[in-house]
């Protein structure tokens, strides 16, 4: 009897309609916070990644300014450039 009564109150339905829309229906809906705090992370991690390789192409290309060695160090490792009448053999490693 008490819970009938409960049910009944329009307000408790209201709320309960009004929570189960924002959760589940709304184009603002739970999954697609979880999703785009996914895709955040993600990209956060890019970004990351793609500012220290910024770092490190800076240094080499402030190395290579001021260094000649390291220019040639870096065309031959990074671009496979070899000398007149040497031959170059790669080994990958997996």
């Amino acid at each position: 009897m008490k819970l009938i009564r409960i049910f009944r109150n329009k307000y408790l339905i209201a709320t309960i309609f009004f929570v189960v829309w924002m959760l589940f229906f709304d184009h603002n809906n739970i999954f697609l916070h979880f999703q785009y705090k996914k895709e955040l992370n993600e990209l956060t991690e890019s970004k990351r990644f793609y500012k220290e390789q910024i770092d490190k192409t800076r240094k080499d290309v402030e190395q290579i300014k001021t260094n000649p060695h390291w220019m040639e160090k870096i065309a031959r490792e990074q671009y496979l450039m070899k000398k007149d009448g040497e031959d170059v053999f790669l080994i990958r490693e997996k």
